[in-house]
């Protein structure tokens, strides 16, 4: 009996620490969809305030909500800063350039990203 015990305490540890790794594991994937979503549907409210104030002749508060939605989205872009979007640039950096400089390659490189997690839908 105690040579049983020898061999199954052990096992019996190792199943309990792999079962509370992939908990955990499930968490943290769930953790970054749910923070992948966020940005993408940030990113895609930026492009349609940013669309509605370039018309004919917008009113400076279009201007206001504009630079309120891009905070929205700078601010749902920091955990994932570090992710890479091609072209040697990070979501972080993308996002600057695209909302800052209006670069449209970097705008097209985070809305691929968009496509690329699943939420392609979420932007313009």
């Amino acid at each position: 009996m105690v040579r049983v015990l020898k061999v199954v305490v052990p096992v019996l540890a190792m199943v309990a620490v792999a079962a509370g790794c992939s908990s955990s594991e499930g968490k943290d994937e769930q953790w970054l969809t749910a923070q992948r979503e966020n940005y993408c549907t940030q990113l895609g409210a930026w492009q349609k305030a940013r669309n509605a104030a370039g018309t004919d002749r917008p009113e400076p508060s279009d201007y206001d909500e504009v630079g309120a939605v891009a905070q929205d989205a700078f601010l749902a872009m920091r955990p994932l800063r570090d992710e890479t979007v091609g072209g040697g640039r990070t979501l972080g950096e993308a996002t600057v350039a695209a909302m800052n400089n209006s670069d449209s390659e970097a705008e097209g490189r985070v809305v691929q990203y968009c496509g690329d997690v699943g939420f392609e839908t979420l932007t313009r």
